[in-house]
């Protein structure tokens, strides 16, 4: 997910997909720990797109506060 895609969506869009990107983060990690997973990358990108969500979040928090 691009930042620019991120920007497009609502505020509450983005806490979802954030919450969404954890659960997937949670459950990469618990498949790394018993070794079921086959694309460790996925890991790394799922990171990169919460510190992306939460970023733009950051951004419109700030923007608001002006």
């Amino acid at each position: 997910m691009k930042a620019k895609d991120i920007k497009n969506l609502t505020t509450s869009q983005m806490k979802s997909k954030e919450a969404s990107f954890k659960k997937d983060l949670f459950n990469l990690r618990f498949q790394l720990a018993t070794g079921q997973l086959q694309n460790t990358a996925k890991l790394k990108q799922v990171r990169h797109n919460i510190a992306r969500i939460k970023t733009v979040l950051r951004q419109k928090q700030l923007e608001s506060a002006k």
